[in-house]
């Protein structure tokens, strides 16, 4: 990996996750709130079924867990996914008919990269649950909606890994999908320009190329994995109630009795009941949102989702990869375009 060290790779990936968490955080607060099962409750005018102002508060909530965890699960991914790219295409048999191997390049960036989000979601799943929780408790509540969220699982942190498979079952197909088109896209736009003569090879023109083809393959794979995402966010607000017993949608205690679940009514989630809660499969909290919302359901906040992974994974490959070549750049060194993903 000519001219990066360790040490670049894990500040290229840092900076990058830091400025694309600040920038596109709010659209994953929308995405969350819609996603949940109290969004007609909670966020909707019930007269006009518009979104209410409820919808748009407290739209950092919960910021902060991510920043701390996403620091470390990014640098991981993407030392990881290096290294791992870099000994299969070593591996990679070559002839004289298939100088770059005879096993096609996009399947080792598919397996580099599912690889490394194995590693990155043992990370990020704690501060992902904590994320998800605090984005659903009310703005109005006097306290930080993090140390709500917080409280919820002191007596069974173990619970913040609820949502370890759902994670990693929505992003291993999200990045098998966005990272072969990546880079099948970054080439054929570098060899358009290359054939035009419109190649200038500078770092700036460098970074639009990565973040124009992150951008475009992050948002179709985001609208393809959508169902998975739902059902995800489902898995995860439920493991508030999992860890602490049962609580409503703004984190208040709620005893756990059938007679008292039945008081409450609409403020517990409507798909599952309360001896139910936490212990439901992927497959079956699916099943309940189609038969709730119909098929449409699993598809809720995909547009949205479809737009702020663009935002988010053109600036955060583009940063990324901008970063590598100015790191190297202040030792005297370079990064070779092919190492480049």
């Amino acid at each position: 990996m000519s001219g990066n060290s360790n040490t670049d790779i894990l500040l290229a990936g840092a900076i990058a996750a830091f400025t694309v968490d600040l920038i596109v955080y709010p659209l994953d607060t929308l995405k969350t709130r819609m996603q949940s099962p109290v969004y007609a409750r909670l966020y909707t005018n019930i007269k006009t079924q518009k979104p209410s102002p409820a919808l748009w508060r407290g739209l950092y909530q919960g910021v902060g867990s991510v920043i701390v965890a996403t620091l470390p699960a990014s640098g991981a991914f993407f030392t990881t996914y290096e290294r791992t790219k870099s000994l299969l295409t070593h591996l990679n048999p070559r002839t004289t008919s298939s100088p770059t191997g005879l096993i096609p390049l996009p399947l080792f960036h598919a397996t580099a990269s599912s690889i490394a989000e194995l590693v990155s979601c043992a990370i990020l799943t704690p501060a992902e649950v904590i994320k998800q929780n605090a984005q659903m408790v009310s703005s109005a509540s006097p306290t930080n909606a993090t140390l709500v969220t917080l409280s919820k699982f002191r007596h069974n942190p173990l619970a913040l890994w609820r949502g370890y498979t759902a994670l990693a079952g929505r992003n291993l197909p999200f990045t098998a999908l966005q990272f072969p088109m990546f880079e099948r896209l970054k080439e054929g736009i570098r060899g358009r320009r290359e054939r035009d003569g419109r190649r200038s090879g500078t770092l700036l023109e460098s970074g639009c190329i990565t973040a124009v083809s992150a951008g475009t393959a992050g948002a179709v794979a985001a609208v393809v994995t959508t169902p998975v995402d739902v059902v995800k966010t489902r898995i995860m607000l439920a493991a508030a109630d999992e860890a602490k017993g049962l609580v409503d949608a703004v984190g208040k205690s709620v005893e756990g009795t059938r007679d008292t679940a039945k008081s409450v009514g609409r403020a517990l989630n409507p798909l599952l009941r309360p001896e139910e809660k936490g212990k439901k499969s992927a497959w079956k909290i699916g099943q309940e949102i189609v038969r709730e919302k119909g098929v449409t359901g699993l598809w809720r906040g995909g547009a949205l989702r479809g737009v702020w992974t663009m935002i988010g994974s053109g600036l955060y490959l583009g940063v990324y990869e901008s970063g590598r070549i100015y790191l190297a750049s202040r030792r005297g060194e370079n990064v070779k375009e092919e190492d480049l993903f």
